[in-house]
């Protein structure tokens, strides 16, 4: 059996590799507190439940139509009204299974041998992975700490080059928890009206999660750029949906029926009871997220106190998702040898700022989607680890 050549460059999500290293701990008998998993430690909201429970009721149990159910479609028109002051059409609108459908297919769409596609490093690493795979060369961009880990649009402009294709934007960010300020984004669409042949993928999965009175400012809401622009969204983080598998795509129209042709090559349609019950989550009533995004406010500042206090380490406050990323070079310590150490030394699942990019050396990710309690102990942990460690 011979493999395709491609598969040797296809990479993977740490996040999960951690999750299965930490669970194989556990039943072995070890006592972990997972700080690594980017999903929210919340139920889904009980009315949402509900809606999906009554949709199989109702006999929702057949394919849709591969843009997805037209309600809902409709109904993730008027929330990108409301919640990003833009207008765009249901059309645009493909509903996809997952937030990673919409990057793979944008990459997919724009990604061959002799293209190039610019990321965020340290960034999500699947953006890394599908590049590689598409044939296209990745092209890194710094996220500066002293930034707030947000890009300078000079520096990412000035990286552009005549087989650039791409270019992939995160805000809020994961791993960072950084978010990109409206005077650097409105710079970075005004150099792109130099570039008229790059389309942009905007990463926007956590749109909701935002701090401090911070706005969230979405490439949707800059006219110029519209014919290509692409946005990426769902209802995992927002909603604590993770396990239903639900997102979708904002598509320039020339480019949506190419994503429904992809969409209906690899997964014909999103699941039809998932998406009933999006429709609820979109239109029903949205205390449970306030309430969400308030426990994350108050670990976010719980967390952020707690890494400053571990020696060797530094963190500054994210203003968004809810990811910390502290820089733990006081340490000494490589970020793969302090996370392994971590995991299977003081019981803590935390993953290494190299699962995110080469530029991530030097840090660590830790998720703030658990209890207070919880990342209290876990950074207990660390801290007695680091004071005990033999050199």
């Amino acid at each position: 059996m011979t493999l395709s050549a491609r598969m040797s460059v296809l990479g993977t999500e740490t996040a999960f590799e951690v999750f299965a290293k930490a669970k194989a701990l556990e039943a072995a008998g070890k006592d972990i507190v997972h700080l690594h998993i980017g999903a929210p430690d919340f139920e889904t909201p009980e009315n949402i439940v509900e809606a999906g429970k009554k949709a199989l009721a109702d006999g929702w149990h057949k394919y849709t139509p591969a843009k997805g159910i037209p309600e809902l479609r409709e109904a993730v028109v008027d929330n990108i009204r409301d919640f990003r002051g833009a207008e765009v059409d249901a059309d645009q609108v493909l509903i996809v299974p997952g937030g990673k459908p919409t990057m793979f297919y944008a990459i997919m769409m724009f990604g061959e041998p002799g293209k190039e596609i610019l990321y965020p490093n340290p960034g999500f690493p699947i953006y890394e992975s599908v590049i590689h795979w598409s044939g296209a060369r990745a092209v890194p961009y710094a996220l500066p700490e002293e930034r707030g880990f947000a890009f300078r649009a000079e520096e990412v402009l000035a990286q552009i080059t005549p087989a650039t294709s791409l270019l992939i934007v995160n805000t809020p960010a994961n791993p960072t928890g950084g978010i990109v300020p409206r005077a650097e984004f409105a710079a970075l669409v005004a150099g792109l009206e130099a570039h008229p042949h790059v389309t942009v993928l905007c990463d926007e999965i956590y749109s909701r999660q935002l701090y401090d009175g911070e706005e969230h400012v979405s490439i949707l809401q800059y006219d110029s750029l519209r014919d290509r622009s692409i946005v990426l969204d769902g209802w995992s983080k927002t909603y604590a949906m993770t396990g239903w598998r639900l997102g979708y795509g904002i598509w320039p129209k020339h480019l949506v029926e190419h994503a429904e042709r992809l969409q209906i090559n690899s997964s014909s349609c999103a699941n039809a009871v998932t998406q009933v019950a999006a429709i609820e989550a979109l239109r029903g009533p949205q205390d449970a997220v306030d309430r969400m995004l308030a426990a994350f406010d108050e670990r976010r500042k719980i967390i952020h106190a707690e890494l400053n206090s571990i020696p060797g380490f530094s963190c500054v406050m994210p203003k968004g998702a809810f990811y910390a990323f502290p820089n733990t070079k006081g340490t000494g310590i490589e970020s793969r040898v302090l996370e392994h150490e971590l995991l299977n030394d003081a019981g803590v699942a935390c993953l290494s700022g190299t699962s995110f990019g080469a530029f991530g050396e030097g840090y660590m990710r830790f998720s703030y989607a658990n209890s207070a309690e919880n990342i209290r102990e876990g950074l207990r942990r660390v801290r007695e680890h680091l004071e005990n460690r033999e050199i």
